[in-house]
């Protein structure tokens, strides 16, 4: 693939504005902050760590000050630069997947998640076999605590947070609320409300901004937590994820900018930093700060279309592009044996289980069936990350691409099968990896054609992607064609990955989810029986799929609409 550049632009100056820079004179918004002794080791903790993870959804790469933004984020700023930021860290393009491995500690291909995001009405969730970090911790002893999105299924009351490790959670269970009403619309004339405190609905905190109203909750979970027992939090915040909403004072801050939805977002990423900031005081305050692990993570790229911004990467939410997967992160801890550094180690979304068992004093390895690694060594300290290659997916469902073909694929695989993996530096793509243009920030209320247009991406035909991602983090020079011998090889491990997949799990929705069977709000539905009933359903349709040579009619408009259901979704979310 031919180089791209920006005309009229130079990268290197646009990146050297203020990419990966933070300003050390700006005063922190934490309260208290205690004087920090450079790089010297910490004193050991007395017991397991108290460990907050807080997750924000759909906050693009460039959208956070210590990158260059052009958003305030200065409690984010300052909790990083006293601490480790990751800047080879990665997670999963969509909600779903990344909230699966984090709790899970295994690639999709090992849950089913492969494909999509787990819909309000499909009957699907998390797989109930696998053991998850808050039970695991739990075993050790952990009062554990949900707060925010979980957008991990619900159809059954066994698939709930109360049910899969949390002593108590307050939050919506799909995946896209109005940040006031909790209103959730899964289609035309398919709403309904969707806040809900333990395994009830919270109706009289209706009214309430989320942001603001999951800051207070926890602050309230450590006024009444004792700091002598381990806690283990998960705040995730549905912040920046559309609607765009916000409070009116923080939209005024941004009063200036051009880009409406920009400026709506922007005051949604700096509400949201306000709330860590909260979050941050309020472990000062009950004396658990000194013994925590504060560990931020985004769960996916930003939507460019609303309001965020991967810039200089590529590519955007949805996608298997660096703007899609790479992730924003920092661990920030009075407890890191070296602090106010970047770490460049390879981290992935699913080494935090791992890691976090092991800081509370557990064991979870691959024996365990993990795909992840304890990487604390190599943030707090250092060292060498145990972790060498990413397997980002293999979507076996997701549209095949037009001009794929095992032939293609050397013999060893499909190329038309969307898949995306990292081995050491070399990055391989295959399939359609989505949206894949360069979208500068968007700070103006519209861009001049040319300029946009230079950085699209030009029409390939093609179904294989190569990049030295250490080399080439933007992925603007495609060296498939230069280095097949690198091809080969990342193509046999994703067949060798593939044949430890297991079978898929995306079910036909079912129209009792509807939340008017529900009083209104979105909730389980299903019963025992009737889960059994879908299993052996699902189970047929694959082995019919397996078996099946000539297609019905039905069968292939069921097909199309499947297709025109995943274009729109990918859209969508």
């Amino acid at each position: 693939m031919a180089m791209h550049a920006l005309t009229g632009f130079s990268l290197v100056s646009l990146l050297s504005f203020g990419y990966l820079s933070w300003d050390w004179a700006k005063p922190s918004l934490v309260a208290d902050a205690p004087a920090e002794a450079g790089d010297q080791p910490s004193v050991a903790p007395r017991q397991p760590p108290h460990i907050i993870f807080i997750l924000t959804d759909d906050q693009g790469y460039h959208d956070v000050g210590y990158h260059g933004s052009d958003i305030e984020t200065p409690t984010l700023d300052r909790l990083a630069a006293e601490g480790v930021k990751l800047e080879n860290y990665y997670i999963q393009p969509i909600c779903t997947p990344s909230r699966s491995q984090l709790l899970t500690g295994r690639y999709q291909i090992h849950t089913g998640l492969q494909h999509s995001i787990i819909r309000p009405r499909q009957p699907n969730c998390l797989p109930l076999d696998q053991v998850t970090l808050p039970q695991k911790l739990q075993e050790l002893g952990y009062s554990t605590h949900m707060v925010g999105k979980w957008h991990l299924g619900f159809y059954r009351k066994e698939c709930l947070p109360t049910r899969r490790g949390f002593d108590t959670f307050l939050g919506s269970l799909t995946g896209n609320v109005d940040y006031y009403t909790y209103d959730n619309c899964d289609g035309p004339g398919v709403c309904g409300f969707d806040l809900h405190e333990g395994e009830s609905v919270a109706w009289g905190l209706s009214g309430q901004y989320s942001t603001l109203l999951y800051a207070q909750r926890v602050s309230h979970i450590l006024a009444s937590h004792s700091p002598r027992r381990p806690l283990f939090l998960y705040v995730a915040f549905q912040a920046v994820h559309t609607p765009l909403q916000s409070p009116r004072e923080y939209l005024y801050r941004y009063r200036t900018m051009g880009n409406v939805a920009r400026r709506k977002y922007a005051a949604m990423v700096t509400c949201m930093d306000e709330a860590v900031r909260n979050i941050t005081w309020a472990l000062r305050r009950y004396g658990f700060y000194d013994d925590s692990v504060i560990i931020f993570s985004s769960d996916n790229g930003g939507q460019t279309f609303s309001g965020g911004s991967n810039w200089p990467l590529r590519g955007r939410k949805g996608t298997y592009w660096e703007g899609g997967v790479r992730g924003l992160g920092f661990v920030h801890s009075p407890l890191l044996k070296r602090k106010r550094w970047i770490s460049r180690a390879l981290v992935h979304i699913t080494d935090w289980y791992p890691t976090l068992v092991g800081l509370a004093g557990g064991t979870a390895s691959a024996a365990d069936g993990l795909d992840g690694y304890d990487v604390w060594p190599a943030i707090s300290e250092g060292r060498a990350s145990p972790r060498t290659e990413i397997l980002h997916n293999i979507d076996p469902l997701y549209n095949h691409a037009r001009h794929g073909s095992l032939e293609g694929g050397f013999g060893i695989w499909n190329t038309a099968v969307q898949a995306a993996i990292r081995v050491g530096e070399w990055k391989l793509l295959t399939g359609d990896p989505g949206y894949g243009d360069w979208i500068p920030p968007q700070t103006l209320a519209a861009f001049p054609g040319s300029w946009w247009n230079l950085e699209r991406m030009a029409s390939a035909r093609q179904a294989v992607w190569l990049f030295n991602i250490s080399a080439d983090p933007y992925e603007r020079e495609d060296l498939a064609g230069q280095r097949p011998d690198v091809v080969r090889a990342l193509l046999a491990r994703l067949a060798d990955y593939n044949r430890t997949a297991i079978p898929v799990r995306y079910p036909a929705e079912n129209p009792r989810a509807h939340p008017d069977f529900n009083g209104g709000a979105w909730g389980p539905w299903a019963s025992d029986e009737e889960e059994d009933e879908e299993e052996e359903e699902s189970r047929a349709r694959s082995l019919s799929r397996g078996h099946r040579k000539k297609k019905c009619k039905i069968c292939k408009l069921r097909s199309f609409f499947r297709k025109l259901n995943t274009r729109l979704m990918s859209h969508r979310i």
